[in-house]
């Protein structure tokens, strides 16, 4: 989906600021919630893409004002009322007040069959789509041409695994993009993105 949290490669958030040695966690509540989030993934209450999407379906003015953790927070109360651990309305009266969960998920969709191969050294273009649920596709990316530079192992289709569906696995290129080619005007330097074989035609 083509939400707020699809940032990457905009202008207007300045800089990105390197602070080294800063600690993971600044308080207690934030290593107990990122042990829960990793026990109910572990215990396939929800998984990875679920997770990721129910942080995109957030509210955009809760998102930004959010810190890392409070994402997390709000993801796993919202799938866990979505999945039937507990309702919203035990949720409240245990915080003693509202808790924001995310917003409605839109439908997922299933791979485009037959599944293209490709090779290290293959020119691709990433397709043009906008989808309406989960995708890992970066906006930054799409028509654009790149070359394969590696082929990983496959993994469930994140479009469909979030959302329930079939999710066959299939494999993820790493392809290396000019920046030029992304940004008019960037400094010469190249991008390599990940993306699932879905995503990608022969360029």
């Amino acid at each position: 989906m083509d939400g707020t949290h699809d940032i990457g490669g905009r202008q207007g958030f300045g800089p990105v600021t390197v602070e080294g040695n800063r600690a993971s966690f600044h308080e207690d509540w934030e290593k107990r919630i990122n042990a829960v989030n990793g026990a109910l993934v572990g215990k396939h209450v929800y998984n990875m893409d679920e997770y990721r999407h129910a942080i995109e379906r957030m509210e955009p003015r809760h998102y930004f004002a959010a810190s890392y953790y409070e994402r997390v927070f709000t993801a796993v109360v919202t799938l866990c009322v979505e999945k039937g651990v507990f309702d919203a309305q035990a949720l409240a009266a245990q915080a003693k007040e509202g808790v924001p969960l995310a917003l409605p998920s839109a439908p997922g969709r299933a791979p485009e069959r037959p599944l293209a191969e490709f090779a290290v050294g293959d020119k691709v273009r990433v397709k043009q789509q906008f989808v309406a649920g989960h995708v890992r596709m970066p906006a930054y990316v799409r028509g654009h041409v790149g070359t394969v530079v590696r082929v990983s192992p496959p993994y469930p289709f994140p479009d469909a695994a979030a959302h329930g569906l079939s999710a066959d696995r299939q494999p993820t290129c790493d392809v290396l993009f000019n920046a030029a080619d992304l940004w008019p005007g960037a400094e010469a330097t190249e991008v390599c993105v990940g993306l699932f074989v879905s995503y990608l035609e022969p360029a």
